[in-house]
């Protein structure tokens, strides 16, 4: 755990707060590669603390600060509205390491799709591509230019940024996005209904994509929810999920410590390996081929199809 400073504060668009924060005695930070995000612990005077995580969207060289950008989520759990309305230059915040499941890493061709606040990730990663002499094209959509974040930031890149601003009536035509980046690797963040339509997009062609949602839909309870055991290899102990339970939760009453953070199966903390049975998968982490691999599960918001699993723990 890294307790960081709040060293200042812009508006990088409506409704999107942008934060540098560097080590109060001037040391340097942790490494990160772009992709990386890091959860700030946000901690609620009379109310309950809260984890969320936010991408790291400054300069991977720069090891002297950390930037990011906290949309204020009208609808959330209070988590950004805290951020906004409390935390100013000067104030103290608890942060962890960085950690990275984008999996970025520089080709000779490269597309990067971005919607609304994911260009926070896809930023660091398009400055790496430039810097390395890649040919890479940026296709950024938002609802318009106000709420648009960096398009400061993405104005010395020229014609390789393309923006779309839905009030204007403009569209990402995503099958021409696929289709011009043939045999190639396409990075994205947006919200669900944009990745779920490049998923498709990519179907079947070679393209080899890599998304990051910060939004999880799978999260359904359904009536087909039922009891299963699970079996935690290390303790030696078996436990029993009932509808309604997270194994995650249950864990942790049996003893055990499992990492985790989001607690919504977004950032991939709690993944724990699947020695038997079959996982319900739940998560917004797993690509479909991790899926049907089931090796590894998010113990936080997924359960398991059948009547037991058996989890290294």
């Amino acid at each position: 755990m890294l307790t960081l400073q709040v060293a200042s504060r812009v508006d990088e668009a409506r409704g999107i707060a942008g934060l540098v924060l560097t080590d109060p005695q001037g040391l340097p930070l942790p490494e990160w590669a772009p992709g990386a995000h890091i959860d700030v612990h946000i901690d609620r005077p009379g109310e309950s603390p809260l984890v969320r995580q936010y991408s790291l969207c400054g300069d991977p060289g720069d090891r002297s600060a950390y930037r990011i950008a906290v949309l204020l989520e009208e609808h959330g759990e209070g988590g950004s509205a805290h951020l906004h309305a409390h935390v100013r230059p000067g104030q103290l915040v608890r942060v962890s390491a960085p950690r990275d499941l984008f999996g970025y890493g520089v080709a000779e061709r490269m597309t990067f799709v971005a919607g609304g606040i994911g260009i926070t990730p896809i930023l660091p990663m398009v400055a790496a591509a430039e810097a390395a002499g890649a040919d890479w094209q940026l296709h950024y959509a938002g609802r318009e230019p106000s709420t648009m974040a960096f398009g400061a930031d993405l104005q010395r890149y020229g014609s390789r940024v393309h923006m779309y601003v839905s009030s204007e009536g403009e569209r990402m035509a995503l099958p021409g996005i696929v289709a011009d980046a043939a045999a190639s690797a396409v990075y994205a963040c947006g919200p669900s209904r944009l990745l779920d339509a490049l998923e498709s997009a990519v179907e079947g062609t070679d393209v080899t994509l890599h998304v990051e949602r910060f939004t999880n839909d799978n999260i359904v309870a359904t009536e087909a929810d039922h009891a299963f055991d699970v079996e935690l290899s290390l303790l030696g102990k078996t436990i029993t999920i009932l509808p309604g339970e997270s194994i995650l939760d249950r864990v942790a009453e049996a003893g055990v410590a499992a990492p985790s953070s989001c607690r919504g199966g977004t950032c991939g903390t709690c993944e724990t390996f699947v020695l038997e049975g079959e996982p319900d998968h739940r998560d917004a982490v797993l690509n479909a081929k991790e899926r049907e691999e089931s090796e590894v599960m998010m113990i936080c918001v997924s359960r398991c199809k059948g009547k037991r699993l058996v989890l290294e723990l």
